[in-house]
């Protein structure tokens, strides 16, 4: 004999199959949608945090290149400053050159055989005019005044003769060119 199951069983197996499936996928769904939430929340404090640091890093960056102008300012004012201290350095050492200069030009000048009428100084070179009894005088004072230590080199510009109060003297003009530094 025959029988037929006539309750559907396979209805309800599919109908509580699909149930199951639709359980599942909506349980995956809402797993998903959580993570994607969870990551989302993440990647959100992460940003928050990271702005604030750059937030952080922008503040103090604009202190640093306000101490760094500030150094700027000092490293100019500094610079400045060791000019400064450089010219009055050279204006000290320079100060006593004259005197020393007219002192030694003075103990070289053969005494009553010759004198001195004008000294003019532009830069490193020094112009010497005056008289002289005769040429080799002239010539003596020259070599004399080439072994000063402060004179590079001594050179004549003019001799000639000249008569004064009727008696014949030397006219000479002398150009000495100075070694800096001294």
């Amino acid at each position: 004999m025959i029988k037929i199951n006539l309750l559907p069983y396979r209805e309800k197996e599919k109908k509580e199959n699909l149930k199951h499936q639709i359980i599942v996928l909506s349980g995956s769904l809402m797993l998903f949608l959580l993570i994607i939430l969870a990551v989302h929340l993440y990647f959100s404090m992460s940003i928050k945090g990271l702005e604030m640091k750059i937030r952080e890093a922008d503040a103090k960056l604009v202190v640093l290149n306000k101490k760094v102008g500030d150094i700027e300012g000092f490293k100019k004012d500094k610079k400045e400053l060791e000019q400064k201290l450089g010219v009055i350095n050279s204006l000290e050492t320079d100060r006593l050159f004259p005197i020393r200069m007219l002192d030694e030009i003075n103990m070289l000048l053969p005494a009553k055989e010759a004198w001195l009428e004008k000294i003019t100084q532009k830069g490193q070179e020094v112009r010497i005019e005056g008289m002289a009894k005769d040429n080799s005088t002239v010539a003596r004072f020259m070599k004399s005044m080439e072994k000063v230590e402060y004179v590079q080199s001594v050179e004549l510009v003019v001799s000639r003769e000249k008569e004064v109060v009727g008696v014949k003297l030397q006219q000479f003009i002398l150009t000495c060119v100075m070694k800096q530094g001294i």
